[in-house]
């Protein structure tokens, strides 16, 4: 019997965590590593509800600012509340 050394790709698998001027790496649960990102030349490309501000990124979003479930989903055609 020997051991034989072989390689699998698992780019798709692992996740990233932005931590202030570097990313960490994680691929399930366990940190594999990290990556350096220069705080000054940092280039970020969101989608338009997508912010970074002060090294942290923000989903912006809309909600009821008070929601009153009585009046809310009406069906003003069939007439129900």
């Amino acid at each position: 019997m020997s051991l034989h050394s072989s390689k699998r790709d698992i780019t798709d698998q692992v996740i990233g965590k932005l931590h202030g001027n570097h990313i960490d790496l994680y691929l399930d649960h366990e940190k594999i590593g990290s990556m350096k990102v220069p705080s000054d030349k940092a280039n970020f490309q969101l989608a338009s509800h997508f912010e970074v501000e002060n090294q942290k990124i923000y989903q912006k979003y809309t909600s009821v600012a008070q929601p009153d479930a009585k009046y809310t989903d009406c069906d003003q055609e069939g007439g129900w509340c």
